[in-house]
């Protein structure tokens, strides 16, 4: 039974202009694993993935119903890859099934959550 849909998307120009001007944006919405990668990436990938992974939480969060708030902070939710490369989410708390779908455009990421019970 599905329990909530999340979708969110970002433009990629507005992560790219927060990345540039200072490492608040990374520190905040990015956890410390999500930010090794980060820094393992150059230019445009770079800003793809905080992007994607922006995107991703602010999805999942508002499938849980909650956005982000006290109940799901930037740094309660961890984006990862399992070793085929697809997306999955780690979050404190959930004992739930998550579906996850990130993309890209030239102009924008997006991510798509479905919370099952």
């Amino acid at each position: 039974m599905i329990k909530g849909i999340g979708l969110d998307v970002v433009e990629l120009d507005r992560i790219e202009r927060l990345l540039h001007k200072s490492r608040r944006f990374e520190e905040r919405v990015l956890t410390t694993s999500e930010r090794e990668q980060l820094h393992m990436l150059k230019g445009k990938r770079k800003v793809e993935f905080a992007a994607g992974r922006y995107a991703a939480k602010e999805a999942f969060a508002k499938a849980a119903g909650t956005g982000i708030s006290k109940e799901y902070g930037f740094q309660d939710i961890e984006v990862y890859n399992d070793s085929l490369g697809k997306p999955v989410i780690k979050a404190k708390g959930l004992n739930s099934t998550v579906h996850i779908s990130i993309t890209h455009s030239h102009d924008f990421a997006a991510a798509q959550v479905i919370v099952e019970k």
